[in-house]
């Protein structure tokens, strides 16, 4: 990408067309919305022994067969459904996986009735607003943090699956509870104001 007639300076991990555009446009990006959360915690929930690279180019399957993330939808499904799931070649086919996403969808409305919001719950293990990070080399940024520890004891406490520390920080990273993009990145400034 180009800004202002010179190239955007970037993170290292964007490694095709596809990676690039999530980096410069959602990696990182404060989240309020349930239903996007909701997303980025079942796609994360399927990345654990993955690349992200390999989720997010079965992003668009994903939506379909999960009924674009639909909260209640994905809460109601039945064996049926699972069977489907597990026939679909554009997704993950992983029965443990398939399932904690219709466990979770159900603690997210569990949530939702306790706590007004998933965000709301959720931006709680940050206090409210991003840490800003100011990471020099990849290799320095923390796989997961006392935030991620927590947010994952308290996951577990409400019934979710599929959410350990490690998966809670790239979830936090992905939908900007943490900024963890490179000092030298263009999108770190960007994402701190």
């Amino acid at each position: 990408m180009v800004q202002g007639g010179e190239m955007m300076k970037r993170c290292p991990w964007g490694s095709d067309p596809l990676m690039i555009e999530y980096h410069d446009v959602e990696w990182g990006t404060p989240v309020h919305d349930d239903h996007k959360l909701f997303e980025f915690l079942i796609l994360d929930c399927f990345q654990a022994g993955l690349s992200w690279s390999t989720i997010l180019h079965k992003r668009a399957a994903f939506r379909k067969a999960f009924d674009d993330f639909d909260i209640r939808t994905v809460a109601s499904y039945n064996d049926d459904k699972v069977q489907n799931l597990l026939q679909d070649t554009g997704i993950v086919r992983n029965r443990l996986k398939i399932m904690a996403a219709i466990t979770n969808a159900n603690c997210v409305l569990n949530v939702q009735q306790n706590n007004g919001s998933l965000g709301s719950f959720l931006w709680n293990f940050v206090g409210g607003s991003p840490i800003i990070n100011r990471w020099e080399c990849f290799k320095d940024i923390p796989t997961e943090t006392e935030e991620s520890r927590k947010m994952s004891r308290a996951l577990r406490e409400e019934g979710f699956k599929f959410v350990g520390p490690t998966i809670c920080y790239a979830f936090m990273q992905a939908v900007g509870m943490v900024n963890d993009h490179l000092v030298e990145c263009d999108r770190h400034a960007e994402l701190s104001k």
